[in-house]
């Protein structure tokens, strides 16, 4: 890699996990341990950066998305529906599945404000407008909220919880939504960032506390950082692996930036050159994260 830019950091190995498709990284403000998934790995991760362990259960079957419990455990959104999985046991129990078409499978997902699941789709063989984006409610009843999107990506809200911020990736966007908590409707769709042509393409998101959104870009070497209102970029973290999937504010104070990386789809060659790839990573960025949202329904 070239030497960092003004407005540029580069991030560390936390773990040579060697993962296929690391994604989903989310820190659990409770128990402060980032949990992460292997989408083709077919497992649930949970890392503790106190003993740099790594503890992870193999589910069977794709795994796209996890989002914690308030009781413990957590909701994840695998190939053959979403469950509920016991983080002590790796037990699962099976909740709902409104995916009918076995080319579909889940991808990212998060809980709002209100602690409903929101979590979108993908073809696996990436067809156009095939994937759709749902919101599972606190009573698990399934709504569907965007249709014809291609491969349903990070998903975020804003702290006065009036704004959703929303990537389908080919897009080559982040698009923003009117956001009602007590409903969850979402209107007014609009695009708020377009990603820089050579910088990757987006694909997991998360927000800090000042308001600006850190994308992880798929093919692009790392995540940026961007202010949403003009849509320009604040700050890069450069990554020694092309695919960056997810990025997630941790530890206590909320201020380092985890990222989840990808083997998949790279070459002999490409994995030579760079070999920390399906590796965990982490930065200081000198910004603040904000605690994930559990899921607040009834199990």
């Amino acid at each position: 890699m070239t030497a960092p830019q003004p407005g540029e950091i580069t991030a560390q190995l936390v773990l040579d996990a060697k993962t296929k498709l690391g994604e989903g990284s989310i820190w659990h403000p409770k128990e402060n341990k980032l949990y992460w998934v292997d989408i083709e790995g077919k497992a649930l991760h949970i890392y503790d950066p106190v003993t740099k362990k790594d503890i992870h259960f193999n589910t069977g079957s794709r795994t796209s998305t996890v989002v914690p419990l308030p009781m413990g455990g957590a909701l994840v959104a695998m190939q053959n529906g979403i469950h509920q999985i016991d983080t002590k046991t790796g037990h699962l129990k099976f909740l709902v599945n409104p995916i009918k078409d076995p080319n579909i499978r889940f991808n990212d997902g998060k809980c709002d404000p209100e602690g409903r699941f929101w979590v979108g789709t993908m073809d696996l063989n990436f067809k156009k407008g095939a994937a759709v984006l749902y919101r599972m409610d606190k009573d698990q009843s399934i709504h569907l909220m965007l249709d014809h999107v291609t491969i349903s990506n990070g998903i975020v809200w804003t702290a006065d919880k009036k704004t959703m911020y929303y990537i389908d990736t080919p897009t080559g966007t982040v698009e923003g939504f009117d956001y009602d908590d007590n409903s969850g409707a979402i209107k007014n769709r609009r695009t708020v960032i377009k990603v820089p042509d050579g910088m990757g393409s987006p694909d997991g998101m998360t927000i800090d506390s000042r308001g600006n959104l850190w994308v992880a870009l798929w093919g692009g070497h790392g995540v940026g950082c961007f202010d949403p209102h003009s849509g320009k970029l604040l700050k890069k973290v450069n990554v020694p692996a092309p695919n960056t999937s997810s990025c997630a504010f941790g530890g206590p104070n909320l201020d380092v930036l985890y990222i989840t990386t990808a083997r998949d789809g790279l070459s002999e060659a490409d994995l030579k050159k760079y070999p920390l790839s399906g590796g965990l990573f982490s930065a200081n960025p000198e910004v603040k994260g904000v605690p994930a949202f559990f899921y607040r329904g009834k199990l």
